[in-house]
């Protein structure tokens, strides 16, 4: 199964909380409101380098824009 590479996940235990999940590798699901990372797998230290943390910081920007253009992509509907 192809998945898109984030997805919009909310919860009713969490009314006030967005988060988004990173299918691919690293797996994480984002806190939208401060951007706080909880990763789904067991990472190796060897994956907790420099290189490594550009690479999180990287997909953690794109999926704020993704974030920001689904709303946009939202308002629009509504309107």
């Amino acid at each position: 199964m192809d998945l898109p590479k984030f997805l919009i996940a909310d919860n009713s235990d969490f009314p006030d909380k967005i988060f988004i999940v990173h299918t691919d590798y690293p797996r994480f699901i984002l806190d939208v409101e401060n951007e706080d990372l909880e990763f789904l797998e067991n990472l190796e230290e060897e994956e907790e380098d420099d290189s490594f943390n550009d690479e999180v910081t990287a997909l953690v920007e794109q999926a704020l824009v993704f974030f920001d253009r689904e709303m946009d992509l939202y308002d629009e509907e509504i309107d």
